[in-house]
């Protein structure tokens, strides 16, 4: 029922805008999780607003957004896909027609995570390295992010462009599943409780619905947030890391070592702050353009 192309291309452009909008918050939330001391997110935006600029809160959003077109077209493209075949299976299988929702939700998260970690991982790591960078010409290793392309192809190969992918799927893909299908719940218990309180059949409009989505997936994105720091924070150690004398790096539980040593287990929860807000926000504005997206993209607008 979706006119592919329009569903892709206008799909490109407002996640975009969406992973810009975000792009300073998550830059912050990743200079907190490879810093050596606990400081806090204001501190942490303030000191690169002082020292760097403002722009220094954008370092690296050319080579993010050059990798969010074919990201989130994967995902949209796998979530879709999925969505419709496990659906209907699901249904013939005899479930419930809530039962088979959810199921299908967290199938079509699981996979849209994992197709698009293959585009994914190696931007977050060539980003990631312009993010940690401080502005100062003499402390700058790269100029831009074709040049930290090519530093880690020549110390480390097509490795080194997926160092974390592991941890990467481990933390998304479950978190995706996750999400789709508390969304949905979310969502029909909201529903419910409204109708329960005004103990009436509520037909709200539009604007309604947006909000009602809106705070659902605010509320799943916080959650899954807070679960799932501890290993970002090791991912993303893991992929600010040169190659140096260890060819291939410190492991997984050496990076959790080092964590714990730095500030006890609460030093894997650095940055907690800025990725919530930046998981909510990103949720939120996910969901309300995800859903607009595909009333704008339908064929049949004039029946919606």
């Amino acid at each position: 029922m979706l006119d592919k192309s329009k569903f892709f291309f206008l799909g490109a452009a407002m996640f975009s805008g969406v992973s810009a909008g975000l792009y300073p918050v998550v830059l912050i939330k990743t200079r907190q999780q490879v810093a050596q001391s606990e400081l806090s997110a204001m501190r942490t935006g303030y000191s690169i607003l002082r020292n760097e600029g403002f722009r220094a809160l954008y370092r690296g959003v050319g080579t993010s957004l050059m990798g969010t077109v074919p990201a989130r077209a994967l995902y949209m493209g796998a979530l879709e896909v999925t969505k419709s075949y496990v659906g209907t299976a699901t249904v013939r299988l005899g479930f419930p027609d809530a039962t088979a929702a959810a199921i299908a939700n967290a199938a079509a998260g699981l996979s849209a995570a994992v197709a698009a970690q293959l585009v994914w991982t190696p931007v977050d790591v060539v980003s990631q390295r312009l993010m940690c960078q401080s502005g100062k010409a003499s402390m700058c290793r790269y100029t831009n992010g074709v040049d930290v392309f090519r530093q880690i192809m020549r110390t480390d190969g097509v490795r080194g462009l997926y160092r974390g992918f592991g941890l990467s799927i481990l933390i998304y893909a479950p978190s995706n599943a996750v999400w789709w299908a508390s969304y949905s719940a979310a969502q029909r218990t909201v529903w419910d409780g409204v109708c329960s309180y005004l103990n009436v059949a509520y037909k709200p409009d539009s604007k309604t619905v947006m909000a009602v989505q809106g705070i659902s997936a605010a509320m799943a994105g916080g959650a899954s947030a807070l679960i799932t720091m501890p290993l970002d924070t090791i991912k993303t150690r893991l992929q600010v890391l040169e190659g140096g004398e260890e060819k291939h790096g410190p492991t997984v539980r050496q990076t959790f070592r080092n964590l714990v040593k730095e500030g006890g287990l609460m030093a894997c929860y650095r940055g907690l702050g800025p990725r919530w807000a930046s998981m909510s926000m990103s949720a939120t504005t996910m969901i309300t353009t995800y859903e607009c997206l595909k009333r704008l993209s339908a064929k049949n607008q004039e029946a919606l």
